[in-house]
């Protein structure tokens, strides 16, 4: 089970924002039907004392990859594809072989291999003209080569999740981003402000920051282009706004209570955008060719190290990281967003949240 102190996670929080140890944070608690924490505090912008409020949105980042998941299985639900369909039939020319699923592709076993993604972004005001396929094309090309076969093992795959986007495409006939908005994100009563594949309003969206003092900061003009770093706010570093080149394998921005509803939804008995045995498939811990178990679902990554399993998706790059976390056991979510790129939102989730 899992057990949540409030007061001790309202300590914890606002000593990390008064010992300026992030920037800004959101935390939330759910249960089915209630709220049962919520935390904002801290700066969105630091140079303009603007405060980090609920309706503050931040990057997701790979947060977004377990709603990804979602629409592919929703399409499986509505037979318009099938798990164990390979890829070939639904993206075209790609240099990875035969032999890789769509099931592959949700639980990370596609061996296709997974390079430093922080360079795969673009500016808002490039997006309108941006070409996606041409970017991913461009990518698939210079990372070429599967690290294993097909069914292998386990092994994290950006380039995986970015390809399940064309894939909801050519299954639905929709562009991805039209798709989560209509059949995941309205039915859920999730505005475009709470999650969208884009910043919907620049003045409430929170600036990304890296840590000052930190290796990562040392080593940027190597990973990330000069044109994504800012200024140096107080001890820390501003990135400018920014997009991934791929919405389905981190795009979605928004707020903690936008992924609240969603985790809401995953803890009611009746889920509103998937049905009973597609839900817990979305819940089911995957096997490789050999029969392994993994700790992954078709969009989760599982923890059961202390007997009921924990499901969690963390998001980080530049600027921000997230993670939301599922105790079906305890019938309890939680989701941490934060705009600091290498804050331990894992490290405050096992300090706010005990199994017990």
């Amino acid at each position: 089970m899992c057990a949540f102190d409030m007061s001790k996670a309202q300590s914890i929080l606002e000593t990390l924002v008064r010992d300026s140890k992030v920037p800004g944070i959101q935390c939330l608690v759910l249960a089915p039907d209630r709220t049962v924490f919520e935390f904002n505090g801290g700066w969105a912008d630091i140079a303009n004392r603007r405060p980090m409020t609920s309706s503050t949105t931040l990057m997701a980042y790979s947060m977004s990859k377990t709603i990804t998941a979602v629409a592919v299985l929703q399409l499986a639900q509505a037979k318009k594809l099938n798990l164990d369909d390979t890829i070939d039939g639904y993206i075209g020319s790609h240099p990875y072989g035969l032999g890789i699923t769509i099931r592959n592709l949700l639980s990370h076993t596609s061996g296709i291999p997974n390079p430093v993604p922080l360079a795969w972004v673009h500016s808002p005001s490039a997006h309108e003209r941006y070409d996606e396929r041409a970017e991913l094309a461009a990518v698939m090309a210079r990372h070429s080569r599967l690290a294993v076969p097909p069914g292998a093992k386990y092994g994290y795959s950006n380039i995986g999740y970015w390809l399940l986007g064309p894939i909801v495409e050519r299954a639905s006939g929709e562009a991805f981003t039209s798709y989560v908005r209509r059949h995941i994100l309205s039915p859920l009563e999730i505005t475009p402000h709470e999650l969208a594949c884009g910043i919907p309003n620049r003045s409430v969206h929170a600036k990304g920051y890296l840590e000052k003092y930190s290796l990562l900061n040392v080593i940027k003009r190597f990973v990330v282009a000069s044109e994504w770093i800012g200024r140096y706010e107080g001890p820390w570093l501003q990135i400018h706004d920014h997009y991934l080149n791929g919405p389905a394998f981190g795009g979605l921005v928004g707020t903690a209570r936008g992924f609240g509803k969603f985790l809401r939804d995953q803890l009611s008995p009746r889920s509103k955008i998937l049905d009973a045995p597609t839900r817990e498939l979305l819940y089911t811990a995957q096997q490789t060719t050999t029969g392994m178990t993994i700790p992954m679902s078709l969009g989760w990554h599982i923890d059961s190290r202390t007997g009921a399993p924990c499901f969690y998706k963390e998001g980080g790059g530049g600027g921000f990281h997230c993670m939301m976390r599922l105790y079906p056991k305890s019938g309890l979510a939680s989701v941490v967003m934060t705009n600091a790129t290498r804050f331990d939102v894992r490290g405050l989730m096992n300090a706010i949240l005990q199994e017990v």
